[in-house]
């Protein structure tokens, strides 16, 4: 008896860190100490000497039952940008320059191709971001998961001065909320979208005119990644002064979570157009229109609270990194939470 007879391929584990090198090495930046293999990714913080009063920013998550939907169609190397966005958004979201990521791979058989697969999609998302890979973990649980499955997640540490924290504090009555374009679904409410549709190969290749794409390719589109069009906002000379990165639990849930006591989101539900993906999912499931957007971004993902002078301001230089942006609603004074109108 060995170690491989009980289910875990010491060998392949070696291949899949050949594998994933390139990929890795690719979303190297300055601060980066040393390379992949040791035993905690090293990283430079002598950036912090020029700063005023740095803070540390984190953010952990997964993909979850998504994955599902990679299974099924044998492709898995954009689940891991997925990973990425809904850390480093988390990050950005709060005002924060996401550093670097590290990512935790679970899977029942490590194949090394398809590890490597989903690996180049994580660094795919980190390059998007300006973070590096510094380092990860991929476990091999046999008999625990089966071998065709994996499960992901990471994390991301960013960097922000204290005084450029987006936290609401200095949020009021009259200023405008503007909402950036989501994807699609993103990366929330799989294990409702998977009761609704058919995620059969055949049901995931099926062809629809009004998305303009199969079912699979518009389910398993990666989230975006909106590191670039926060700092596009701030470069601008514009101050975020609240942000809500929309993810589970919708607008109900995410947008009070930008808000100061004493203010309330106001949002227009016919500021834009809503994705069709949404609409179909609405439709086909019977999902009450509450629950929608409580359950998903309604093709949403973000979104900024600016004073009113900033509005065109701030429209633009999220359009100047190639991001689709509107007004979707207003700050007013009350108890805070939203009202969709």
């Amino acid at each position: 008896m060995d170690y491989k007879k009980a289910g875990v391929d010491i060998e392949a584990g070696y291949k899949s860190v050949e594998l994933i090198k390139q990929f890795v090495k690719a979303t190297d930046r300055p601060e980066v100490l040393g390379g992949i293999g040791g035993f905690s990714g090293a990283f430079s913080l002598s950036k912090i000497k020029e700063m005023d009063d740095p803070v540390l920013l984190s953010g952990t998550d997964g993909v979850g039952t998504k994955i599902k939907l990679a299974f099924v169609l044998d492709k898995h190397d954009t689940v891991g940008i997925d990973c990425v966005a809904m850390c480093v958004n988390d990050v950005a979201c709060a005002g924060g320059e996401p550093l670097f990521f590290l990512d935790y791979i679970a899977c029942g058989k490590n194949e090394p191709e398809k590890i490597a697969d989903i690996v180049k999609g994580v660094a795919e998302g980190c390059k998007m971001s300006g973070c590096a890979l510094i380092g990860g973990e991929t476990a091999e649980h046999p008999g625990l998961m089966p071998e065709d499955e994996y499960d992901l997640a990471g994390f991301s540490v960013g960097l922000a001065e204290r005084s450029e924290l987006i936290d609401g504090h200095d949020l009021k009555a009259g200023d405008v909320i503007i909402g950036i374009a989501s994807s699609g679904i993103h990366s929330n409410g799989f294990s409702l979208v998977r009761q609704v549709f058919d995620i059969s190969r055949k049901g995931l290749d099926t062809y629809y005119e009004s998305l303009g794409s199969t079912l699979g390719e518009a389910l398993l589109k990666p989230t975006i990644i909106y590191v670039k069009a926060l700092k596009a906002i701030k470069d601008a000379g514009v101050r975020v002064k609240a942000c809500s990165h929309i993810t589970g639990g919708g607008f109900y849930e995410n947008i009070p979570r930008m808000l100061k006591d004493g203010t309330r989101a106001v949002i227009e539900k016919s500021s834009y157009e809503v994705p069709e993906l949404f609409k179909m999912l609405a439709h086909d499931g019977k999902i009450d229109e509450h629950i929608m957007y409580n359950t998903y971004n309604m093709g949403v993902g973000m979104m900024a609270a600016v004073d009113s002078a900033d509005v065109d301001k701030t429209i633009n230089a999220i359009k100047g990194t190639g991001e689709n942006a509107f007004v979707v609603g207003r700050i007013t004074a009350g108890e805070k939470g939203v009202d969709l109108v």
